[in-house]
């Protein structure tokens, strides 16, 4: 995934978390988002991510936002 597809991502699921809870969505992303570049992100990753960014979403954005990240692992095969 390129910088520019990471950025857009990025801003996709920060319009969609928890007001106050921007930071710490950010922080998990662009965290995922290095080992994804350096080629060290795994299935063991997307167990501990999906969790995670659940617990910061909007309630009514889940089902949105579940679409997309089933389209993205996909793309990368996980």
């Amino acid at each position: 995934m390129d910088q520019q597809a990471q950025e857009m991502f990025l801003n996709f699921i920060l319009e969609r978390v928890q007001e106050g809870k921007e930071d710490e969505a950010k922080e998990i992303l662009t965290e995922n988002f290095k080992k994804l570049t350096e080629g060290t992100f795994s299935q063991e990753d997307i167990q501990v991510f999906l969790p995670k960014m659940i617990s910061l979403l909007k309630p009514e954005k889940l089902e949105e936002v579940a679409g997309i990240v089933k389209q993205f692992a996909g793309e990368f095969g996980l």
